[in-house]
């Protein structure tokens, strides 16, 4: 910590023990928005958009080789059922 710095207070450390403890929740929501995302979009926005989904993917651990099939077939319903999956092995 920087002496410039103020020492965090116990609200601050709370939430940020709890931003680390629900981080795949968090990556599996946003996940899943770029999915929305992804059905509407279209030229250089689908490709900008299946990057942010690649990068997430492999956040959360998805086998390089899973997420290449995903990004070759380019179907966001393939997608959403994978989500699905993942949201399923959160519970």
């Amino acid at each position: 910590m920087d002496s410039s710095e103020k020492p965090r207070t116990r609200y601050q450390q709370q939430v940020i023990r709890n931003y680390y403890r629900n981080r795949r929740a968090i990556a599996l929501q946003k996940l899943s928005e770029h999915v929305s995302e992804l059905y509407l979009a279209q030229g250089a926005a689908r490709r900008r958009r299946w990057q942010y989904i690649v990068r997430a993917l492999e956040q959360l651990e998805v086998p390089q080789s899973r997420i290449e099939h995903l990004r070759k077939q380019d179907d966001p319903q393939l997608l959403a059922r994978v989500v699905k999956e993942l949201w399923d092995q959160e519970q």
